[in-house]
């Protein structure tokens, strides 16, 4: 008779998101994450088939969480200059708190390609998902005045979230959101 799992696998799947963020992939092992999620390696197994599966469920989890909240907070600007100041900044914030851990989904395209296709395929669906609300936020704003209207909206957006990444990146090597928001200034001059 199979048993019944014991343990709450959406909260293990944070835990190990933290861990992951933490350490990166390669440097945590599997006994690192039973031992920080409280769990056997069998009901690991079980519930995750194995580390890369529990990998693959905190990326997901980071996605479905910080990297979704940051796209919902585009809606809630003022203006389009000003929502996307704060999604910015508040990228590099949580990047730059625990020592610049950085951002988990920015490390692990660093860690992990080009010789794992399914980081590539999450990265993909974060950026698309970035780019597509950016450059509506964009399109609103030119339509409104509130930015120039001679930049393609899904250019301009393109180039937010590659410099987004490159910040992040940045933020490992300078974990100080003072160091790095006039930057972030700079790429807003693009809105014209």
């Amino acid at each position: 008779m199979a048993r019944t799992r014991e343990f709450d696998t959406e909260a293990a799947v944070s835990r190990a998101m933290d861990l992951f963020w933490t350490r990166g992939y390669e440097a945590t092992s599997v006994r690192d994450l039973t031992g920080h999620l409280g769990i056997g390696q069998g009901s690991l197994y079980a519930a995750f088939g194995d580390k890369d599966g529990l990998y693959r469920a905190a990326l997901e989890h980071y996605r479905t969480t910080l990297a979704a909240a940051a796209l919902r907070g585009l809606d809630e600007g003022a203006d389009a200059r000003s929502a996307i100041r704060t999604m910015l900044v508040e990228r590099v914030r949580i990047a730059v708190e625990h020592d610049g851990r950085g951002c988990l989904l920015v490390n692990s395209v660093c860690e992990r390609l080009p010789g794992d296709p399914a980081t590539r395929r999450t990265m993909r669906d974060v950026q698309d998902a970035s780019q597509r609300a950016l450059a509506d936020v964009l399109r609103v704003a030119a339509e409104r005045g509130e930015i120039s209207a001679t930049t393609d909206p899904q250019t301009l957006a393109a180039f937010l979230v590659t410099f987004l990444n490159g910040l992040l990146v940045s933020s490992k090597i300078t974990p100080d959101v003072r160091a790095l928001e006039p930057l972030v200034e700079v790429a807003l001059a693009a809105l014209g």
